[in-house]
């Protein structure tokens, strides 16, 4: 049957939250119970995504639907779970999903990847519920046949406690987010307020709400840009993958037109895109056909808009995931503009800064934004794998906070792990954007922290000791006395002043607890030798004695900012006794 020149697709709803919170197990549920649910033929399975038609959605949300007609199709769910297909699914400037659903298991709240997820939503302004998964692992919970209200109010008062303080929890967590957000049932304005809808995906609870309220969502507020024309196909790289007998394939997801097995079409890579013929279009067997292990692909001629499609081709090696595909219908040259437009990072690079590589355009969009949000500079961003160059490239920067790369889902290469283990380039390597940053934080805190006492050792630093009186070791040639830092820090060959001035000696050696010892702080005491002193002339117990400090280094500590108070007060002192002599000392 030809399909109509303009018709309403079904929206793409990406399903995201952190890991074994349940994404998969409600996906299982929807393709079990819509195959259970299905007249033959009705549900299909596309590559990464699984077609859940109106009738099917009819048939499990029972009466909730009843009497209620749609113009939508269906729901097209992404069944590669998680962020990661999310943030690759993309056009320019937003992403591919119409409506997302956030799994959340109830018993366990926000975790790094429910945070990153909400981010990544709000980023690209995706309309998303939440689902409130495992809430029949609440302690006493009791599945009841009914809508999620009554379901409620019929559990048992301690039950039902449990239950709405673990909902209080998660909207507190969604306003500490600035997102508005309730239970479905008490919601008068879906644009302004995110939807809670507790399910159990191992039992199928709340299910048929979910799939009512997502059904809802698009009708009323999705329609106009689901109308699409049935013209040539456009559509988003998926995965890159390698198939025995067929070679390099590419998994797409087509979000509007038609592609057909005898089109020409264009895909972006990380250089120029490539323009190639369809050797074959492949679709997933039907969900009932899928165990049959002896072809996994039926090919098949044409597809249209919404649905997941594997293609043959030639030249696919250098395609990236995320990137866009054109049917070209004699506009070649306009295509291979428009996606060179999309595949670039359109963001300004700064003269220095850290590097950045990742696995997709859309999630290093993502790892870009969240970065720029840190205030981090970005020389370098990249799609692909850490390689050698790249760890040479970034231990070449001359700011050690700059000799860092975050790679998010990728491989560091083994050429790339031998030339990182002869440099002090750090690399983040992690498959969760908000793991990164984390690390990141406790990381440049640390760098600050260990630059600054690199900074300090190179200057002499503001001290003040006390001669203790009872410990004299030696008087002479050279005085060895026990002293008590007050304040700052003394170290060898450091010059030590009395208050009025005079150069007293200078430190040859200190010793704690009988060990030779480099530096002692605040609240140490230690045993140090002087020369060229004597113990009863020069100095005597309870003197009070200073780092002799040159002019120079004393302005650039105090400009430096490092100092504590107690160290600030000492600085100060030092400048009172120079400038009884030289009243520009440190200036």
């Amino acid at each position: 049957m030809a399909t109509p020149s303009k018709y309403v697709r079904q929206p793409i709803v990406s399903v995201l939250g952190h890991v074994d919170h349940g994404k998969t197990s409600f996906l299982d549920f929807i393709r079990g119970s819509t195959v259970a649910a299905r007249e033959s033929g009705a549900i299909t399975q596309h590559i990464g995504a699984t077609e859940v038609p109106i009738d099917v959605i009819h048939n499990v949300c029972g009466d909730l639907l009843k009497g209620k007609k749609f113009t939508l199709p269906g729901l097209l769910f992404i069944d590669t779970p998680g962020h990661h297909a999310f943030t690759t699914l993309r056009t320019r400037g937003g992403s591919l999903a119409d409506l997302a659903v956030v799994i959340v298991d109830i018993n366990d709240g926000f975790k790094p990847q429910t945070y990153e997820s909400i981010n990544i939503l709000k980023q690209y302004k995706t309309p998303f519920i939440v689902a409130a998964n495992k809430i029949d692992a609440i302690s006493g919970w009791q599945t009841i046949d009914n809508i999620a209200k009554i379901r409620i109010e019929k559990q048992r008062p301690v039950v039902k406690t449990i239950f709405e303080e673990k909902i209080y929890d998660m909207i507190g967590t969604l306003f500490e987010n600035k997102l508005q957000s309730d239970l479905y049932f008490n919601i008068a304005d879906f644009r302004k307020t995110v939807a809670i809808v507790p399910i159990s995906a191992k039992k199928g609870e709340g299910i048929p709400e979910l799939l009512m309220t997502l059904v809802g969502l698009a009708q009323r507020f999705l329609e106009e840009q689901l109308h699409i024309e049935s013209g040539p196909g456009k559509g988003s790289v998926l995965e890159v993958k390698e198939e025995v007998g067929l070679g390099t394939t590419i998994d797409a997801i087509i979000y509007n037109g038609t592609i057909t097995s005898n089109d020409k079409i264009v895909i972006g890579t990380k250089g120029e895109p490539v323009v190639t013929g369809i050797k074959a279009l492949l679709k997933p067997k039907p969900l009932d056909e899928i165990r049959d292990p002896r072809e996994r692909f039926d090919i098949v001629k044409e597809v249209h808009a919404a649905c997941g499609i594997k293609i043959s081709s030639p030249n696919l090696g250098n395609v990236v995931p995320g990137a866009p595909i054109r049917v070209v219908k004699n506009n070649l040259e306009e295509l291979i503009e428009e996606i060179k437009s999309q595949t670039k990072i359109d963001f300004e690079l700064d003269e220095q800064g850290i590097m950045i590589k990742a696995d997709t355009i859309g999630s290093l969009e993502a790892l870009i934004k969240e970065s720029r949000d840190k205030g981090i500079n970005i020389r370098k961003a990249e799609i692909g794998n850490v390689s050698k160059r790249d760890i040479i490239e970034a231990a070449a920067t001359t700011d050690p906070l700059n000799k860092l790369i975050f790679a998010f889902n990728i491989k560091i290469l083994p050429e790339a792990k031998d030339e990182l283990a002869n440099t002090d380039t750090t690399v983040f390597n992690e498959d969760v954007i908000y793991t990164i940053m984390e690390n990141y934080d406790e990381w440049i805190e640390k760098k600050k922290a260990e630059i600054e006492r690199e900074r300090r050792q190179e200057y002499i630093h503001p001290g003040m000791i006390k001669f203790l009186p009872e410990y004299v070791f030696r008087v002479s040639h050279p005085a060895v006395i026990g002293v008590r830092v007050l304040a700052g820090r003394i170290k060898n060959g450091t010059k030590l002043m009395k208050n009025d001035g005079r150069i007293i000696g200078t430190i040859k050696g200190m010793q704690s607890e009988n060990k030779p010892v480099e530096e002692a702080i605040q609240g140490q005491e230690v045993a140090i030798s002087i020369e060229g002193v004597t113990v009863g002339r020069q100095i005597k117990g309870e003197d009070i004695f200073y780092t002799d400090i040159p002019g120079s280094d004393a302005k650039k500590i105090r400009d430096m900012g490092v100092l504590n108070l107690d160290e600030k007060d000492v600085l100060n002192k030092i400048f009172e006794i120079k400038r009884k002599t030289d009243k520009f000392w440190g200036m």
